[in-house]
């Protein structure tokens, strides 16, 4: 350094001294004549961002019990009080940070001058901070300006203005606060490396302690980090951290704070943290383990998306988020699920998603995969929402004839005891297609190709007695392909999808995507409902009661406990109540219940829908197969090609969905050689909604009402919609 330069930056800062002094009296005499009203304004609106910003806390998420599973977090903090602080702790942090600390008034006017001199005189760089000075440098970088770049710069920049605006709000705090405040404040807002703040969070990640147990050696440790965490982390560094330790050691000694026999003593011991990293807790729903992972991720997602909370807020907000989760039922259907459909099984997924019913809410129990929740691909992981996303897995297939029956039943067109058609085959004359139809024109004009359908099984020996209640249980397309030529267009079916609760699944594009309102008009750019609605009857909508579009499982689900509320659409929620860091409550926005369908309606569908599980319906052999014996409702689907399979149901306590799809890849359709031996296969597939899906609904079904619930009786229908007699 040369020594004019020297000499300009002495002088700089004894002026900055003596600011600071002139600083010192600001409390008593105000800023007249010590800085102008901008930069008072600026201490003062800084002062106040410290006392009105609170600091990141961890989101702690518990099931319906209060059990934690998960905890959420940007910074790992874990605040402590006063009295937490430990004797060791205190003279370790003040001895090598800040020695006049009980002797000053926030700034150290020795040590200021001493670095002044020191500086400027090419030596060792010294900042003479004090622990109030530096608790407001970190709470501006850690706290106010967290996540803003420029703000956390301006907070460290080396200049005379940064220092003399730290040094009058330490001032200021030395007023309003005690020592001892202002040592827990610093602790807990101070950066140890890793996510992990305070000294809190740090004790229990170094040393699985608490910070009122922190022996000397550790509590040297931890106060040695602060000044460098990254560079002096014991597990990456820990010949750093050890010479930064005896250092803090030696402090404690020149202190008078500690005796040099016991410092040598230390000296020799190992570092003593838990071995190869930090213990703490995942920082997302990675915590919450492979079977309560689906679950945690579906609440996060509804709070970002339908409760009004930012991630940024959900991450920092130290909130309390109870949910509706039913641990024993999220077992059962997580067994259930895997038992079907093998974790490691390549390009298989099984769902299952359990909702309870109700006219005031719909609280979703249980979400589970086959697949474990987490990262490690090889072992089958995956962070993908599975049971709860809008996926284009290949489509629900015929449980989507749940919508046509209703829409039928609203238009007044048949009631679930009216005779229906069971034809082997059957050509629509509303819905057309662009080839591979039925052709009806002669030849020489221009032709149209209608849109033609077959079954996928004979019903020639029930066609003669067929209503729409036995439709529902053996599922003949060609019947509800009728139904919707009845309707005129598949805009009733839609309506009908969304009013029971495929909300999000009409809402996405066809193929399972964002909407985007600016684009033209194409699959990619408009929701279902208005890709399928408007032009429903262009080519091949006609399929819209068969299911060949992107789902939800989840909404699959909560149509049926819509359909066991009396026709009641709630949103299907996973919160049972969220507090903030005070334990105060938190409002969550959500979508108000409604009236979706007449209750009447709703109740004669759910009559229609009894005969699934029964002989001759589509699901009697899963059923049978765990001894169902409760009323319930039912109804199964399978799409082209067998590329994906569903079920969905419900009893008046519980209901859902159950879904087997073809997931990341794979050539061919879906093999199913019974439970545990489901796989993509070559060519076509054989499965159907009542092999693997069903399978999973009932086994877990069946173990978690047994345990708990009496058996109910389904609703009566209304004899408005119970139709018979002529078509």
């Amino acid at each position: 350094m040369r020594k004019a330069d020297g000499l300009f930056k002495l002088i700089g800062l004894c002026l900055l001294a003596g600011v600071l002094v002139a600083g010192m009296l600001f409390p008593v005499v105000g800023a007249a004549g010590v800085m102008s009203n901008q930069a008072s304004e600026t201490v003062e609106k800084t002062s106040s961002d410290l006392a009105d910003i609170p600091p990141p806390l961890v989101t702690t998420v518990t099931d319906n019990t209060g059990k934690p599973i998960a905890t959420l977090y940007d910074q790992y903090r874990l605040p402590i009080t006063e009295n937490q602080i430990n004797e060791a702790t205190k003279w370790a942090l003040v001895s090598v940070e800040d020695k006049r600390f009980y002797e000053h008034h926030g700034v150290d006017w020795q040590g200021t001058l001493r670095a002044a001199v020191s500086n400027s005189t090419g030596a060792d760089t010294q900042g003479a901070s004090t622990l109030t000075q530096q608790y407001v440098k970190n709470y501006l970088i850690n706290v106010v300006y967290r996540g803003d770049t420029i703000g956390q710069k301006k907070a460290q920049e080396q200049s005379i203005a940064r220092k003399l605006k730290e040094a009058r709000i330490a001032i200021q705090l030395e007023t309003k606060l005690t020592k001892q405040q202002i040592l827990a404040g610093y602790l807990n807002i101070v950066e140890f490396s890793r996510q992990i703040y305070g000294i809190g969070a740090a004790a229990h990640a170094y040393f699985d302690t608490t910070p009122e147990k922190l022996t000397v050696p550790q509590a040297a440790l931890l106060a040695g980090l602060v000044n460098n965490p990254i560079n002096n982390d014991p597990w990456k560094h820990a010949d750093k951290a050890t010479a930064r330790r005896n250092l803090v050691l030696d402090r404690m000694v020149d202190n008078k704070k500690l005796a040099k026999a016991d410092a040598d003593r230390f000296k020799a011991e190992p570092l003593g943290v838990v071995p190869d990293s930090p213990k703490k807790p995942p920082a997302n729903c990675i915590g919450a383990g492979p079977e309560a992972g689906f679950f945690c991720q579906y609440v996060e997602d509804y709070l970002l998306k339908a409760g009004g909370m930012t991630k940024d807020q959900l991450y920092t907000g130290g909130y309390t988020i109870k949910s509706t989760l039913d641990e024993r039922a999220n077992h059962e259907a997580k067994v259930s699920a895997e038992a079907q459909v093998k974790k490691t099984q390549p390009y298989v997924a099984n769902t299952l998603s359990l909702v309870k019913p109700g006219k005031d809410r719909h609280e979703v129990v249980a979400l589970a995969s086959n697949r474990d929740y987490g990262q490690n691909q090889d072992a089958g992981q995956t962070t993908y929402a599975l049971p709860t996303g809008v996926y284009n897995t290949g489509g629900a297939g015929s449980t989507y004839k749940i919508f046509t029956s209703a829409a039928v039943l609203d238009k007044g067109i048949a009631g679930i005891y009216s005779p229906v058609d069971l034809p082997e085959t059957y050509t629509s004359r509303v819905f057309t297609t662009e080839k591979g139809g039925c052709s009806t024109t002669p030849t020489g004009k221009p032709r149209t190709y209608w849109y033609c359908v077959g079954n996928a099984a004979d019903y020639s020996k029930t066609a003669a007695n067929a209503t729409l209640q036995t439709a529902l249980a053996t599922s003949p397309n060609t019947t509800f392909v009728e139904l919707e030529d009845r309707l005129g267009s598949t805009g009733p079916a839609i309506d009908m999808a969304k009013r029971l609760g495929m909300r999000d699944t009409m809402a996405s594009n066809a193929g399972g995507g964002t909407v985007d309102p600016k684009a033209d008009r194409d699959e990619k750019r408009l929701s279902q409902a208005e890709f399928y609605g408007p032009r429903g009857n262009s080519p091949g909508f006609g399929a819209f009661t068969l299911g060949f579009s992107p789902l939800s499982g989840l909404e699959l689900g909560n149509v049926a406990a819509t359909i066991l509320s009396g026709g009641v659409w709630c949103p299907p929620t996973p919160i049972g109540s969220v507090t903030d860091r005070n334990g105060k409550p938190v409002p969550v926005k959500e979508a108000p219940c409604e009236q979706a369908v007449p209750e009447g309606l709703a109740n004669s569908l759910a009559v229609g829908m009894s005969k699934d599980d029964q002989p001759g319906g589509t699901s009697y052999a899963a059923a049978n197969g765990v001894g169902w014996d409760r009323p319930m409702i039912g109804k199964t689907g399978t799409t082209q090609g067998n590329v994906s399979a569903t079920f969905v149901g419900g009893t008046p306590q519980l209901a859902g969905a159950a879904m087997t799809f073809k997931f990341g890849g794979g050539q061919g359709g879906i093999c199913d050689a019974g439970p545990g031996n489901v796989r993509v296969c070559p060519g076509g597939g054989n499965i159907f909604g009542g092999k693997a899906p069903a399978r999973t609904w009932f086994g877990a079904m069946k173990n978690i009402l047994d345990a708990s619930q009496p058996v109910m009786q389904l609703p009566a229908p209304d004899p408005k919609y119970m139709g018979g007699g002529a078509r």
